[in-house]
């Protein structure tokens, strides 16, 4: 009598790959010394230089930076570093001798998905840290902004990692993904608010444009979280807008997995 063994689901698969993914991720110091430092030290720099009061009273320039460089910090770890790395690993023939195993493209996602998931946690961590002691930033005492951070933190982690899967199908080198991926991301920090504080002294048409992608959302859910609701008055439309915020995530969350879908490939090779 012939037995078969059943092969693992796509959930299992995405998980035993996932602790493949966070075990490359955490050997490779460079990576994990540039992944992590990069966006405080950013918010160091232009948190001291630009660091002084504004036309709310209590909430500092430095403030207001530093909680939406907390949400900026979360798509470094998320759309860069995914873009870059699965780029890399296409170009090293990596995928390839994936593509040979029996594991899905969806497991492969969720794989990626658990290492951006630890890395983005211990980011924000990192950098609310740096937060408290240099610009005051206080952490959340209400729970409700607590459950703003998870679903805010969850929603932005699954859309820029998605996008971050999707991008790479513009380019067929790591070196031409890099470009395009810190092109699109450094834009994208101007134009949403993250240098530039408040919002609102940015054009109306440069914010209107980031409106229509995660980056602007995501800092402004971070900015709810860690700001008085006083600070509100900053924004573009006077307010945090959170289902907004939550409407515009989750849409990015299903057209990147769309996007991710249909044009991830395993290797540079035309189909």
């Amino acid at each position: 009598m012939t037995t078969t063994l059943a092969l693992p689901g796509t959930l299992s698969l995405g998980l035993a790959r996932g602790a493949v993914e966070l075990r490359q991720f955490f050997r490779n110091r460079e990576q994990v010394v540039f992944t992590f430092s990069l966006p405080a030290v950013l918010m160091i720099l232009l948190g001291s230089i630009l660091n002084g009061p504004t036309a709310q009273a209590g909430v500092s320039s430095g403030q207001l930076l530093a909680a939406g460089m907390i949400g900026a910090g979360i798509v470094s770890t998320s759309f860069n570093s995914v873009g870059i790395g699965i780029a890399n690993d296409r170009e090293v023939g990596a995928l390839k001798r994936l593509r040979g195993t029996p594991m899905p493209a969806a497991a492969y996602f969720i794989g990626k998905m658990i290492m951006v998931a630890v890395t983005s946690v211990a980011q924000t961590v990192l950098m609310a840290a740096v937060a408290m002691l240099l610009f005051d930033l206080d952490l959340p005492a209400d729970p409700a902004k607590w459950l703003t951070l998870l679903w805010v933190l969850v929603l932005g982690i699954v859309s820029s990692t998605l996008l971050g899967i999707a991008i790479t199908s513009l380019t067929r080198t790591t070196n031409g993904t890099v470009a395009v991926v810190q092109m699109v991301y450094l834009v994208l920090q101007f134009i949403s608010g993250v240098f530039v504080t408040p919002i609102r002294n940015l054009p109306r048409v440069m914010v209107d444009i980031a409106s229509f992608f995660p980056l602007k959302w995501i800092c402004q859910g971070f900015r709810s979280v860690f700001l008085p609701p006083e600070a509100a008055t900053q924004e573009m439309a006077g307010t945090w807008e959170l289902p907004m915020v939550a409407l515009v995530l989750a849409v990015w969350c299903v057209v990147g997995l769309v996007l991710a879908r249909v044009t991830f490939r395993w290797t540079n090779e035309a189909r």
